[in-house]
């Protein structure tokens, strides 16, 4: 699984069309892309339809919301929670516009809505720290961002990448200018490195524990080890203020369910997994049990419980986004996230 799926400068330009939507009061939670509405009922005994929009294709990044579904968390809410796959405009766009209440997104998708003036607010970071990476073939011999020069980087064409890109590469004194930057879309990690590429942006869990399984060797450069930074949240939980201002108590019961799904597949990977493969059964399902094993010690990790965010991790990656020229004005962090909705850590 590549870091991204969509390019920033696509993603940008829908979100500004959605912000004439929000003005125009098209945001009414009704007649959302799957063509269902999200259902509030005053019958105690009937549970409220909501949806939740992935980001991506469905892989252990969203265990613990296939957990809260079919272990019957949500239910125990009083949600009947529907999973959707993201659309062309993709779960931020959606999100901020009020006709799917729920998403998974990224720290940058929420920073960049918000400075464009778009609602979005993030409940809950599914991981704790960024274990995201550039991964190359271990034989290409790209060890450190200094090996960038005079090779081949497979992404979206993405602003982001090319500033993280080349922010490592100045820290090691090297020059971006020699990287050859191509437009892979979403191509299959492996073929493309064979062929086209030398190096990419990959999610550990996923791309890096599947080259495991395949043994192919990689060489890992993670944006951690560089810069506290871009130690950020990537995937998050994410709602709209129109949300949190009128269904509180739905927002609560859905992270409530929500915390619980997670914390199980903390507590048991292994059956954790399992509940994965069988709500999607086209996963490998080898894949998912090791990729399972290697992140759920990292949901929580050193946070006091899962899902809690920092104002300190919000604000470092605004600045280094500003500074980068990825953004027009700095960001009201506090407003960008809260943990409000979380349970009590135990």
């Amino acid at each position: 699984m590549t870091h991204k799926k969509r390019s920033w400068r696509n993603s940008y330009i829908v979100l500004l069309l959605v912000s004439i939507l929000v003005v125009a009061g098209c945001g009414s939670g009704k007649n959302n892309e799957a063509g269902t509405e999200n259902e509030v009922t005053d019958n105690p005994t009937e549970l409220q339809k909501v949806q939740l929009v992935l980001d991506y294709t469905p892989n252990t990044n969203h265990t613990g919301l296939y957990v809260a579904r079919d272990n019957g968390y949500f239910a125990e809410q009083g949600l009947e929670v529907e999973i959707i796959a993201p659309g062309e405009s993709g779960a931020s766009a959606v999100v901020a516009a009020g006709t799917v209440p729920f998403g998974i997104g990224y720290q940058e998708a929420v920073t960049q809505a918000r400075i464009a003036g778009l609602p979005l607010v993030s409940l809950a970071a599914i991981i704790q720290h960024n274990t995201s990476g550039f991964a190359s073939p271990k034989e290409k011999g790209i060890d450190s961002p200094k090996k960038f020069e005079g090779m081949r980087y497979g992404g979206w064409g993405d602003p982001v990448d090319q500033a993280v890109i080349e922010a490592l590469m100045k820290a090691e004194q090297a020059d971006f200018s020699k990287v050859d930057l191509l437009s892979i879309g979403d191509g299959d990690f492996f073929a493309a490195v064979k062929r086209d590429i030398d190096f990419a942006w990959i999610f550990y869990a996923w791309t890096g524990i599947e080259a495991e399984l395949r043994g192919v060797d990689l060489n890992m450069i993670y944006l951690t080890d560089y810069t506290d930074k871009l130690d950020y949240y990537t995937p998050l939980v994410m709602t709209n203020e129109k949300m949190i201002a009128e269904q509180p108590e739905t927002v609560k019961a859905f992270v409530a369910a929500v915390a619980k799904g997670y914390q199980y597949a903390i507590d048991q990977p292994t059956e954790a997994a399992e509940v994965l493969i069988k709500a999607v059964p086209e996963l490998d399902a080898e894949l998912v049990r090791a990729s399972q094993a290697w992140l759920s010690p990292r949901y929580q990790d050193d946070a006091p419980r899962w899902g809690e965010q920092k104002l300190s991790v919000w604000e470092n990656y605004a600045e280094w986004m500003l500074d980068s020229g990825l953004l027009d004005s700095s960001l009201e962090a506090e407003k960008a996230f809260t943990n409000d909705f979380l349970p009590a850590a135990k």
